[in-house]
This record gives C-alpha cells, sequence and structure tokens, in this order.
C-alpha cells in the first residue's frame, strides 16, 4: 500500500541513497511479480537514469529492483535528459519531450517488462516503451 509508511521508505530509498531498504521488500515485491507474471519467459529493462542522477544517487532503483526478481535483464535504453519528474506536474510528465532512445531492434523479438520505482502518470514507461 503506498501509505505514510510506504512514502518514507521510497523517499529513503530514491532520495537519500538508502539502496539496503530494498532488501525489506525483496521477497514481497519478487512474489507479487510472480503472481503477476508466472511465466518465466520474460527479460526485464530497468529505467535508465541519467548520467548526473546516477552519479548523486549512487545506485540506479530500478536495476536493484529488476535484481531482485532473478531474471535476465538488458539495458538497451539512453536516458536523453537529465530533467527530474518528481518536480513536474501531470501535464508537464505528459508533455515533455523525447527521453529515450535505444540501438535499433535491441529488444526485437523479446518479451520484454520495464522495470520503474514509481507509477505515476505512466509518461515515463510510455516513453520508454516507444
Amino acid at each position: 500500500l503506498y501509505n505514510d509508511a510506504m512514502k518514507d521508505s521510497l523517499a529513503r530509498f530514491k532520495f537519500r541513497g538508502d539502496a539496503k531498504i530494498i532488501q525489506a521488500f525483496g521477497r514481497d515485491f519478487a512474489a507479487g511479480f510472480k503472481a503477476a507474471y508466472p511465466s518465466n519467459t520474460h527479460t526485464l529493462i530497468p529505467i535508465p537514469l541519467s548520467g548526473e542522477r546516477l552519479a548523486e544517487r549512487g545506485f540506479n532503483q530500478s536495476e536493484l529492483l529488476a535484481s531482485l526478481l532473478g531474471m535476465p535483464v538488458i539495458f538497451p535504453l539512453i536516458r536523453l535528459n537529465n530533467e527530474k519528474q518528481s518536480k513536474k506536474s501531470k501535464t508537464e510528465r505528459l508533455s515533455a519531450e523525447k527521453k529515450f532512445s535505444a540501438a535499433e531492434n535491441s529488444a526485437e523479438g523479446m518479451n520484454v517488462i520495464l522495470i520503474d520505482d514509481i507509477y505515476t502518470t505512466g509518461a515515463t514507461l510510455h516513453q520508454a516503451a516507444e
């Protein structure tokens, strides 16, 4: 549930550099994922951070989440900008310019699942899917 305790945990994880907190959610996250996607035929694609954001945090939270699932992970996406989505309104997120690039056909024929830490408007995942 996205309650006050979860909000605090996500803030610690994402904005205060507490990467180890992810371990507290690992079993439940993996169980929920397996219930939603029972076949083990997917390849995971974590949403990349900009170089600047990665340097600030020291880790990519989406990569850490993907690592909890014990499935193949690939990294075809390249972040084109470093704008913080958390500071944007819904309208700004949905009308933002292209955020990602990828090598042509880098995931062609694969059954992929995009992994991100928080789903707000869906703009990031929709742009990554494109």
